[in-house]
């Protein structure tokens, strides 16, 4: 082989090897620019993990694009809770990053609380200091006086005079009697005859009261001895009118009513307490009750009466309280705030944020260790001031999500999606 031949064959393996180095550095660069694409097992719904789609979209329940679940991140998330806690749905987040999401984590306790049940109230008359005013007799108002509804009156304040030809026979029945009683007292006849001239007075006083007249015009006619041409109509005791129908002219039937008085010095708050609720209430406790807007709050007492029957509309019990109205500030029907504490006995329980509440399943998230949270399922009790009862699924001493529970079920969700995913 020549010199010059083998010059030749020596430059074409030397250009070969140098293009394919080229090549190989070309390729390589190219390979690191773009890496292989990653894979997209399904979409979800960011509310709501367990709606899937094999393509991309918007959620139909909230309107949010739909989130790719990608292979390796589903191998990632069976990766994070190794060895024994792999429960579908576990949490790896780790203690600097819980702050910064809003989770706290506090022990389960077993012991008796004191809540307070905040409930909505309507403020009403005591129905034992009601005093309606009505007539015994027909009649007609002749007079009467310038109150009206809302107006307060003192006891005994003139308020109608009523004529009525039907009262002047038992008035002078009044006056006789009257009189059998002094002559009787005079004439020393004995505690015997005394007593029932007595008796005989008071029976004819009961039917000029039972008529409409007042005590107070009974004493003028012992006072006078003379007949009256009409009956005056007084308030029995201090008080507001709530009802006026009376006017002037107007003609009377036996039995009509013509006023109606509530004395507010005391007064009741209707509320209305859940069942589960209503057996923490016991009579005699006290509450405090306060008018929205205002400063003033007021002591009660629950009355020893509650009604033992459920509202048909509500399904609520109405409980009764009563209240010292001092300044008359709470009025038939106003709205109240009723704070009532009550005593709960001892029991697990955790704040009402801590439960994630699907509808037909409640489930909380407990720490397995730093950092790793899995969920678990639950059976509640009560639920008062905040706090919920739980029957079964946790012990004293488990370590319970009691914030930022929102944000770890949703992760929870997605991490569970995404590992049913990637075990298809």
């Amino acid at each position: 082989m020549t010199n010059a031949t083998l010059s030749a064959l020596l430059l074409g393996a030397l250009g070969a090897g140098f293009l394919a180095g080229a090549w190989h550095t070309q390729h390589e660069s190219v390979s690191a620019v773009s890496p292989r694409p990653r894979r997209i097992l399904a979409y979800v719904d960011p509310m709501h993990p367990s709606y899937r789609s094999d393509r991309p979209g918007i959620a139909p329940d909230c309107g949010m694009a739909l989130t790719p679940i990608f292979e390796d991140d589903a191998a990632r998330a069976a990766q994070e809770v190794p060895g024994p806690l792999m429960t579908p749905g576990a949490v790896n987040i780790s203690p600097e990053r819980q702050p910064l999401i809003g989770i706290q984590v506090s022990a389960v306790e077993k012991s008796a609380d004191i809540t307070k049940l905040r409930l909505y109230g309507r403020v009403a008359p005591d129905e034992r200091r009601l005093y309606p005013i009505n007539v015994g007799m027909d009649g007609f108002i002749r007079e009467i006086s310038p109150v009206t509804t809302d107006t307060l009156v003192e006891k005994d304040q003139w308020l109608a005079t009523l004529s009525a030809s039907e009262i002047r026979a038992p008035i002078q029945a009044y006056i006789v009697a009257l009189e059998v009683l002094d002559r009787t007292r005079n004439a020393a006849e004995g505690p015997m005859r005394v007593e029932l001239a007595a008796q005989a007075l008071q029976q004819t006083a009961d039917r000029l009261l039972t008529f409409g007249m007042s005590s107070v015009q009974l004493e003028e006619i012992s006072r006078t001895r003379q007949v009256p041409s009409a009956i005056k109509l007084t308030a029995p005791a201090a008080g507001f009118v709530v009802a006026r129908h009376a006017s002037i002219g107007q003609k009377l039937a036996k039995g009509d009513e013509l006023y109606r008085i509530a004395d507010l010095r005391r007064v009741w708050v209707l509320a209305d307490v859940f069942g589960a609720e209503a057996e923490y209430v016991k009579p005699g406790a006290t509450a405090e009750v306060s008018v929205p807007g205002r400063a003033t709050s007021f002591r009660a007492r629950v009355s020893s009466d509650v009604r033992p029957w459920l509202d048909a509309g509500s399904q609520t019990l109405r409980l009764r309280l009563e209240v010292d109205n001092p300044g008359f500030v709470l009025r038939p029907d106003l709205f109240v705030d009723v704070d009532l504490p009550v005593t709960l006995p001892p029991a697990i329980a955790v704040p009402a944020d801590a439960v994630v509440d699907s509808g037909s399943k409640r489930r909380v998230f407990v720490e397995r260790r730093a950092g790793v949270f899995e969920p678990r399922q639950v059976e509640t009790g009560w639920r008062l001031g905040g706090r919920v009862q739980i029957v079964k699924g946790l012990a004293e001493g488990d370590r319970v999500v009691v914030a930022g529970t929102f944000l770890l079920d949703a992760e929870s969700r997605l991490r569970a999606t995404a590992l049913a995913g990637s075990l298809r």
